[in-house]
């Protein structure tokens, strides 16, 4: 059983998603809920993600959605460093702001401010290392920054069981298919 997972994958730009109603966003989060919910049914206690403008704060917006039904569930955002979000513009780092006041636990892994590479690599490590598994949406032939989370999930697999599942960009085109006939079949009964 999973009680702690780390949740993870690309940033906005590398799926080229922004704005709050971009389609994209909506179809991520649908996947991500659909993933997380027989999770949760199996015992998850934890989504533990970070603080990342893409699948991290979709995901940490998506698990606190499910905490309506699902009370039990608890969402926590780590950070790599004490400043992590101080350079991007005033919206972003609002939204950080707003959901590190609503997640369960918020905190850095490093308090003090970004010095080094090695903060980040620490930071993954630790990610790794305090969960019992991870979820991410990263698919092996779309490189990008998930990729560094990725080799360290692999690394914990090497050293205990640590169950990794990847959702990867053909999942995300059948999850839009199906949410796309969910949305048809709720506007065909309402009328």
């Amino acid at each position: 059983m999973l009680a702690r997972l780390w949740l993870t994958g690309y940033r906005a730009w590398e799926v080229n998603a922004y704005g709050d109603q971009d389609p994209k966003i909506t179809v991520i989060k649908y996947t991500l809920k659909n993933a997380l919910r027989p999770l949760i049914e199996d015992g998850l206690e934890w989504v533990i993600t970070g603080g990342e403008l893409g699948v991290e704060q979709w995901g940490a917006a998506a698990a606190l959605e499910l905490k309506a039904a699902y009370p039990q569930l608890q969402v926590a955002m780590m950070l790599p460093f004490g400043d992590f979000g101080h350079q991007w513009n005033e919206a972003n780092q609002t939204k950080l702001q707003t959901l590190a006041a609503q997640v369960d636990f918020s905190q850095a892994t490093s308090s003090g401010p970004y010095e080094s590479p090695a903060q980040l690599s620490g930071y993954t490590r630790f990610m790794a290392q305090h969960t019992d598994g991870a979820l991410m949406l990263y698919d092996l032939d779309f490189e990008g920054k998930p990729k560094f989370a990725y080799q360290a999930a692999l690394a914990e697999q090497a050293r205990r069981e640590y169950p990794l599942t990847l959702i990867t960009m053909p999942d995300l085109e059948e999850s839009a298919r199906d949410y796309a006939e969910n949305q048809a079949n709720e506007h065909f009964q309402s009328d």
